[in-house]
Formats: C-alpha cells, sequence, structure tokens
C-alpha cells in the first residue's frame, strides 16, 4: 500500500481531536492530550489529579475517548490470525510515521500499548519468531486484535501513550499504582481579598493552585509559616464577611486583618501577590523586596513598620532553613530514585518548590521482573507527569531510555523548557543518593509487612478452616445516632494491607426501616453490595476456590517462573471471607440475604460479637454451622481481626460524621432547582442570609446579578409553598 494520505486536524488547546474519517489505508492522526497551560500557576501545568476521585468529569478521559482508532486496514485479512501472524498482517498497511499502538486479547482487554518513531519498524519487531523475553513473547502469543494511531511527533507519541498507560492499566506495560491524591496550597481568586486555603480534589476553583506537597501535614505547616510570612487570611468568606474587629490571629500577627481594613485591599493584594511569587519559586527577589522596604522603613525612622517587616523576613528564613534537607542552589525540582529487591520495586519521590523539601512519598509500581530498573523508572516518570504540574528541573538516579525525548515532551506539557538529568557528582548527586537510600529503606518495610500479613492470612485459614488463604476480605459495620444520617461501611484487606481504594460505604435509605435498626440497615447493605456484584461479575463466583492446576511443559514452568509480575495482582471482585461487626443477629440477617440471591454456599460469613464487658480481646466469633468461640488473648490472628474491624469502625464512623456535618450546614437555598454555587453566592452577598431571601419580595430577587426573572419566581414560589 501507499503511504498514509496527509490528514488535517485541529489545534484547540492541546485537545486530543479525531482527524476525518479513515480510509481503508488510513490511520487517524491525532493531537497529543495536553492540558491546557494556567498562567496564575507560574506557568507550570494545571493539575488534574482527583478530578475523577471527586466526582468531576474527567476531561482527559472524555478527549481520549474521541480518538479515532484504526485498524490499519487489515482488518478482514487479520480477523482469523492470531499472535505474530496477525500482527505481520498489520505490519503490511502500516506507515512509517510516529503513533501509538494497542494490543488486544481475546476478551477484548488492552493488553498493551506502546509509542513508536516508526509504526512499521516497531511493530514488525514483534513479528520476530527468537529474541523475546519470556514477557514479551507470551504479549504477543494472547494478541488477537491491534489498533493505531498517528501522531505528529514522537513527543505527542510519547504524552499519549503516558495518558492511555494511565487509563487503560495494561497488564503488559509498566502500572504507577498511586491509590492517593496529592494536596496543594490554593490561594483563591474568588473574593476581594483572597485567602490561603488547603485543597485536595479537583482542581476546578478559581486562583493559583501551588504543590503537590507530599502530605497534608506539610500544607498546614506551611501554610501556617506563610501566614507569619505575608499576613494572608485563611478564614471562610462567610467569617471574614461577618467580622466587625479583627481575630485573634490578627492580634498574634498572622493575619494583616482585611475584613475589617485594618489593611487596604491594595496592599493587601501586594501581600497576596508577593506569596504567590515566593511559592512560584522567586523567593530571592521576594526576600530582597522586603529588606529594601524594611530598610526604607529604618530610615525614615518609622521603627514599627520596619519591625513587621523584619519578622516577616525571619518567618521566610524559617520556612527555607527549617528542612530535613537543605538543597543549595535547588529552587524547583523533583528526584526520583529507583531501588529493586526480587520482583518487588520501589520509587522514591521527593518535591522541592522554593528551595525548600515539601515532602516525599514512595512508590511501589508494578512491573516485570526482565525489565532493567532504567526502564521502569522511565516509564513510572511519563506516567506520573501525566496529571501533575512539571518542575523545571527532574533529577532520577539511573539513566532512562530517549531521555532527550521525555525532557521534549515533558517540556510541552509545561509550556517551557524542562531539564531531566542523572546527576553524577555534587549537591544534586546527595539529594539522589538520599532519595535512594529512602527508597531501599521503604521496600525492607514493605517486604517485611507483606511476608507478616501472608502468615496472618495463612493463619485466618487454618484458624477458621477456609479453603485457602483469603485473598480478598470485606468488614462491615454501621454508624448512625439513633437512627439519624445512617451509614453502612465496606472496608477490604488483602495480603497487601488494606486496600482503600476498594473501600465503600452506604447511605442507608430504606425507609421501611425502623430508626435504629442495626439488622435492617445489614440486610439492606448486603443486598445492593451483592446484587450489584452478581450483575457486574457473576460469572467469577462460580468460580472453585482451588482450580486444579493444568498441566504445562518444562518451558512453561520456566515461563511461569521468571514472568511472576505479570500475574493477576488486581484484587479479586468476590470475597473469599465476609467479616461482620456483630454476632449471631447481624449473621442471621446475612445469610437471610445471601439465600436470597442464592449465594448462601458460595460466600464465607464470620461474626465478630464484642465479648464480655465489650472488652477487645474477648471477642466471639460466629460461624454458621459452629458454636461461637474466642481465641486465646495473645494470638496474632485475634489482632489482625480486631485491627480489620477497628479499621472498619473508622471508615464507617468517619462517613457518618461527614453526613451529619453535611447536613448540618445544609443551605435551604439547595433545594431549589437551577441553583449552583454562583447564583448561592449571590444571593447571599445581596441578602446576607438564607432566612432574608425567603423573606425577599419578587422584585428585591430580581435586582440580584445573575437571577433571572424566571428564577427569582422559582426562589419566591419555593419559599412560599405550603
Amino acid at each position: 500500500m501507499g503511504r498514509s494520505r496527509p490528514q488535517r486536524f485541529s489545534r484547540h488547546s492541546g485537545r486530543a481531536l479525531a482527524a476525518r474519517p479513515a480510509g481503508e489505508d488510513d490511520i487517524p492522526e491525532i493531537e497529543a492530550p495536553q492540558p491546557d497551560i494556567d498562567p496564575s500557576f507560574d506557568d507550570e501545568a494545571e493539575d488534574a489529579d482527583d478530578a475523577v476521585a471527586a466526582g468531576e468529569p474527567d476531561e482527559a478521559a472524555a478527549r481520549l475517548a474521541a480518538i479515532d482508532w484504526s485498524d490499519g486496514g487489515a482488518g478482514a485479512e487479520a480477523s482469523s490470525l492470531t499472535g505474530a501472524e496477525l500482527i505481520a498482517a498489520y505490519v503490511k498497511k502500516l506507515p512509517f510515521q510516529p503513533g501509538v499502538y494497542r494490543m488486544f486479547d481475546q476478551a477484548g482487554e488492552v493488553l498493551y500499548v506502546g509509542k513508536a518513531k516508526s509504526l512499521k519498524k516497531r511493530v514488525a519487531s514483534y513479528t520476530r519468531t527468537t529474541g523475546h523475553t519470556n514477557r514479551i513473547a507470551r504479549m504477543i502469543r494472547e494478541t488477537r486484535h491491534m489498533e493505531f494511531v498517528t501522531t505528529r511527533t514522537e513527543t505527542e507519541a510519547l504524552l499519549l501513550e503516558a495518558n492511555l498507560i494511565k487509563r487503560l492499566r495494561p497488564r503488559f506495560n509498566v502500572l504507577m499504582r498511586d491509590d492517593k491524591s496529592f494536596p496543594y496550597i490554593l490561594i483563591s481568586d474568588e473574593h476581594e481579598a483572597p485567602a490561603i486555603l488547603k485543597h485536595r480534589g479537583a482542581r476546578s476553583r478559581k486562583g493559583s493552585f501551588f504543590g503537590p506537597f507530599a502530605s497534608a501535614g506539610a500544607v498546614t505547616r506551611t501554610i501556617n509559616a506563610l501566614q507569619r510570612a505575608f499576613l494572608i487570611r485563611t478564614c471562610t468568606d462567610a467569617v471574614y464577611s461577618t467580622r466587625t474587629r479583627p481575630c485573634l490571629l490578627y492580634q498574634i500577627k498572622r493575619c494583616s486583618g482585611p475584613c475589617t481594613r485594618e489593611v487596604s485591599l491594595d496592599d493587601y493584594r501586594t501581600l497576596t501577590e508577593e506569596a504567590k511569587s515566593f511559592l512560584s519559586g522567586r523567593s530571592t527577589q521576594v526576600k530582597q523586596g522586603i529588606a529594601e522596604a524594611m530598610q526604607a522603613a529604618s530610615e525614615e525612622l518609622d521603627f514599627e513598620r520596619a519591625a513587621v517587616y523584619r519578622d516577616r523576613l525571619s518567618a521566610l528564613a524559617h520556612i527555607q532553613s527549617h528542612q530535613g534537607i537543605n538543597p543549595q542552589g535547588i529552587e524547583e525540582a523533583d528526584v526520583f530514585a529507583i531501588h529493586g529487591q526480587g520482583d518487588a520495586i520501589c520509587i522514591q519521590v521527593f518535591f522541592f518548590r522554593t528551595g525548600q523539601n515539601w515532602g516525599n512519598r514512595a512508590y511501589f509500581p508494578k512491573a516485570d521482573v526482565s525489565l532493567a530498573l532504567g526502564d521502569v523508572l522511565g516509564a513510572f516518570v511519563a506516567q506520573f507527569y501525566d496529571d501533575k504540574p512539571v518542575p523545571r528541573l527532574v533529577l532520577l538516579s539511573h539513566e532512562i531510555e530517549d531521555r532527550p525525548l521525555l525532557a521534549e515532551a515533558l517540556a510541552t506539557r509545561a509550556g517551557r523548557r524542562v531539564e531531566i538529568s542523572v546527576p553524577a557528582r555534587g549537591a544534586k548527586k546527595d539529594l539522589v543518593d538520599h532519595a535512594a537510600g529512602n527508597a531501599r529503606e521503604a521496600l525492607g518495610r514493605r517486604l517485611a509487612e507483606t511476608s507478616t500479613q501472608g502468615k496472618l492470612l495463612e493463619g485466618l485459614k487454618e484458624t477458621f478452616g477456609l479453603p485457602r488463604a483469603p485473598r480478598r476480605i470485606e468488614i462491615y459495620d454501621n454508624s448512625h445516632i439513633m437512627g439519624t444520617n445512617a451509614v453502612g461501611a465496606m472496608v477490604v484487606a488483602g495480603p497487601e494491607g488494606f486496600a482503600k481504594s476498594q473501600y465503600r460505604k452506604f447511605n442507608i435509605r430504606g425507609t421501611d426501616i425502623t430508626p435504629g435498626d442495626d439488622f435492617g440497615m445489614m440486610k439492606e447493605v448486603m443486598r445492593r453490595r451483592f446484587s450489584r456484584l452478581l450483575k457486574e461479575h457473576g460469572d467469577a463466583i462460580d468460580a472453585p476456590a482451588e482450580a486444579a492446576a493444568p498441566e504445562v511443559d518444562a518451558a512453561a514452568e520456566i515461563e511461569a517462573e521468571t514472568d511472576v509480575a505479570l500475574a493477576d495482582e488486581a484484587m479479586p471482585a468476590w470475597p473469599d471471607l465476609v467479616l461482620i461487626d456483630g454476632g449471631k443477629g447481624q449473621i442471621s440477617a446475612v445469610r437471610a440475604i445471601l439465600d436470597e440471591l442464592g449465594l448462601a454456599e458460595k460466600v464465607i460469613t464470620i461474626g465478630v460479637a464484642k465479648g464480655v464487658d465489650r472488652d477487645a480481646g474477648r471477642e466471639r466469633f460466629v460461624v454458621p454451622g459452629r458454636e461461637p468461640f474466642s481465641l486465646p488473648p495473645r494470638d496474632p490472628v485475634l489482632y489482625f481481626i480486631q485491627r480489620m474491624r477497628d479499621e472498619a469502625h473508622r471508615f464507617a464512623i468517619g462517613s457518618h460524621r461527614a453526613r451529619r456535618k453535611k447536613e448540618m450546614v445544609a443551605n435551604p437555598l439547595d433545594e431549589i432547582g437551577g441553583i449552583g454555587p454562583a447564583r448561592k453566592r449571590a444571593l447571599l452577598h445581596h441578602f446576607g442570609t438564607a432566612k432574608a431571601v425567603a423573606r425577599a419580595g419578587l422584585a428585591d430577587l430580581k435586582s440580584v446579578e445573575g437571577i433571572s426573572e424566571a428564577m427569582a419566581k422559582s426562589i419566591y414560589d419555593h419559599f412560599r409553598e405550603g
């Protein structure tokens, strides 16, 4: 076939756009998905870290879904082929262009996502009959379909590949496993006097975000220090609007008091701009400006004002000196160090901003044992910055393939130059060595914990006569106050400890449940949980607990031994064991629902009842078909079960408190259709309180900015119904 015809594509804020419909010999060409650049964030790409977790629409996922993938024109020819023969059929139709390819198995699951400078050459490498690692050979054998998309440059292919790997999680790629979001500092721009806040979640609010920080504690410490240095308020807009005199923070010199005009709004905005500059890495200029202002005040004999500048300089010096590591000459950098032991890998990431250590975090990516540490690190870094702001400098412990290409891709994402370095000496090398030491220690702790967890799961199997050591344990508990704001909670544990990404909460909504009826609440939780499991994973429950080992040849055994990392590490959908916080009554309620769903013989349930005087250590275990019994007070399995039950308590109580708090602060305006945050804010600013809105006349409501005549009528009628 000939080369693909030139394709047209649109330039629109870096969004991934499908080209015109591809013909038989065409492969669609796209622009790689890139986040819009937010100038308020010192030209750093804005993070979308928690869009999905916070329930916001995942725009990146939507853009990826719009990509027009092609089978390269080999659909009919390849339909009856598999493995290397199938791939060879695709190669005949592929162009010598950069792009991304996806490999699928028989079930339609994505096996692998790869990029290529030349699709034809890269995919052709899979058609060789020898020279592949066991991992690649297995991937080729399982391939039943492929799809392709071309890009303008290899850089765009790299960005798209990282996007797809993070969202599709193919089992033959290196996978970054991260179940926690990063906290940020937000300086809001939604108010006449911007506030400095701690923020976690979708970054949809108007303002400047700074981070990431490794922990919420690091954010809190930094905000406390910034209050002393820049005197920015931390109160809510509601508190700000009701102040008639300065609060305690003003008295202890941690706020400049814009609420009561102790400082003019122009001077206050100067303070917030200085804080933004400091957090953006321009700390030297900020300190120099404050020092000059202090000197000028001193020369004017205004020693009181000079003392304020002196205290601010002291606070800034404290911020930059109070660090576990104090890098010299490094204003903004992320440090990555990798350590491997057996089939386990740890990557430690340190964050440095404005010359400060903003904390570190350990990651344990899933990767094949045959991959070199540099290959794992390169794939990890590309995925890491898929949804996080990119610093000006990235330091690595190992050399990676295509380092210049990755630097170019990150620069494209950030909108400025990004340097990726593997330092060999000096202060930067010391930082990398420190991170590598932390990675080694974190992996050692992880392996020790995993080993202990495995022994506890084996102990659980022996104690309760389970068919095998459980891989997924679900623990259930309820929380309420006299039946109000009732919440059911499910926590999940497995070989690697608690799987917090699997936790679920159930807002009890049954109208026929008597307030305070724990049995009724547990029945609702069980019915909702297992009805959904049957609907989504009904075929998995019929699999035997211990499948017989198939006969395999010697070569397959060798491959299985060397391909350990490719085992399906995903936690199974169905629980091997269900623990209920309660005794015979709760277990009877649970078994009734399981029997109703036809699962009574397929789901193992155990009740954990409070012992005598409700003392920990005297728990009674209720197992269907056996008399209740206790375990020895110092039995490790007992401690393990107590820990799981206590985690269920914590999660249930926390969910209940969150629901109760939300109800306590509910505003009557939230009940009116069409009233969102902007209109609600406008109404409260105009009238002061929701009660005043309820009393307002139709003409007054119409006078509020953003409230149309129809909306004013809707609000007026809402408060006068009945």
